[in-house]
């Protein structure tokens, strides 16, 4: 039994569906469960609806009208004008229409996922429709229903007894008649709410899946050759890696390698599942293979870059150095309000922190800590990892950069950057 997962890029038009499409037919005979993302930009494009709704912009209808036409307009160039699938597409996005009709709940991360979820929902709908529309037997299925989460919205936790126990009740007899079709980056409440799973969390969702269904391997098919030591966007002369282990790409997850999701990995881990990262426009080619035993060979440093960050330094009002109740203080804020260090100092006066810059988390982590500390923080920064590095190396991507903070360990150096 398989789990493909396909990121938005692979399904980001008409003829991606369609490439999709001839990707799992090429497996022919095996048992297979579909991921999908919501298409292209589209989880971008919701945001940008969220936070319209959330703020009472007057744009917030052509937001929505704009999502609409583009999922339409995917629909009509593989279905032609009349399919039961536009039918499907207009009832999954009556829910942001029934949503937007009322004052916003309090809370933000709620609203959220009741209203980005859809992106995902759609997408499916159209690729399991195309499915069928082209002789590919398949079922679609509500992941909400699969799995289950607590209530912490955008960063749903997963109970995995409950999830293992609904997922072997119904999904492998479901497989044996055909292809299944199911939702990333969801979950779902014992109250019937929808939660994601954080941001970029299809990955984690097949992951899951795969570990209940002890599944033969994970294949997450991507816009790049496979893992590469390098974004190819900002850095010539990469190289691709054929084999990691799960340590490394645990490793280079944690520190913000975007192509896997960070919580994918140790479910596979845990059940012995090898993860395949290969090119959805070549899928004959080897990609890279994450699996235990794998031998990690590093030619080249790895690099990873995040934007967009926060340099956060924290002091104790009254000047008295930074102890651990401090600390301890410190870190329950940062994890009441689902914000996570990327890498941290301390120094007699002051504990310092570079984190993602999310607009309503970052205002309310500054409200809280400035009842308690003073606060000074400089954005927008970049944060540059660098694994398996050497000295010339960090000289090069630093040159002419004004370093704000920079940390060395035996494998890694982590530098921010104005």
């Amino acid at each position: 039994m398989l789990v493909f997962k396909f990121g938005g890029a692979s399904v980001k038009d008409a003829q991606g569906v369609i490439n999709l499409g001839k990707v799992v037919n090429s497996y022919a005979g095996s048992q297979i469960l579909v991921v999908v993302s919501a298409m292209g930009k589209t989880t971008n494009a919701l945001e940008k609806l969220t936070n319209a709704y959330f703020n009472g912009a007057d744009n917030m209808h052509q937001i929505l009208e704009e999502i609409k036409a583009y999922h339409y307009h995917i629909a009509h160039e593989l279905f032609g004008e009349n399919h039961p699938v536009f039918d499907d597409i207009a009832n999954t996005f009556v829910e942001i229409d029934w949503a937007i009709e009322d004052e916003p709940h309090d809370d933000y991360d709620f609203i959220y996922d009741q209203i980005v979820s859809i992106g995902e929902l759609v997408s499916t709908r159209i690729v399991n429709a195309w499915f069928n529309h082209t002789g590919i037997t398949s079922k679609w299925l509500d992941v909400r229903g699969y799995i289950h989460t607590d209530n912490t919205y955008r960063e749903g936790v997963v109970d995995w007894d409950k999830t293992r126990e609904s997922i072997q009740k119904d999904i492998p007899a479901l497989l044996n008649k055909g292809i299944v079709v199911t939702q990333g980056f969801l979950g779902g409440t014992s109250e019937n709410f929808t939660t994601t799973l954080g941001r970029e969390g299809s990955d984690y969702t097949a992951s899951i899946i795969a570990a209940c269904l002890c599944a033969e391997s994970v294949t997450t098919w991507k816009d790049v050759p496979g893992i590469l030591n390098a974004d190819p966007k900002h850095f010539a002369d990469t190289i691709k890696f054929d084999e990691l282990s799960y340590q490394e790409a645990i490793e280079m997850t944690y520190y913000g390698a975007s192509v896997i999701h960070p919580k994918t990995i140790k479910p596979l881990q845990n059940a012995g599942i090898p993860l395949l990262v290969k090119p959805f426009t070549e899928p004959a080619a080897a990609g890279t293979v994450i699996k235990e035993g794998a031998v990690n060979k590093f030619d080249k440093p790895v690099i990873i870059v995040k934007q967009n960050q926060v340099l956060l330094s924290v002091s104790a009002n009254d000047y008295s150095f930074i102890s651990e109740s401090h600390l301890s203080e410190i870190f329950g804020i940062f994890a009441k309000h689902h914000v996570k260090v990327n890498v941290m100092q301390t120094s007699a006066l002051s504990f310092t922190a570079c984190i993602d810059y999310t607009a309503d988390r970052f205002e309310k982590l500054l409200d809280a800590l400035k009842l308690a500390f003073k606060v000074k923080y400089n954005n927008p920064l970049t944060l540059i990892t660098l694994r398996h590095y050497n000295p010339a190396f960090v000289d090069e991507v630093t040159a002419g950069k004004n370093i704000l903070m920079k940390q060395t360990s035996r494998n890694t150096v982590q530098i921010v950057l104005k």
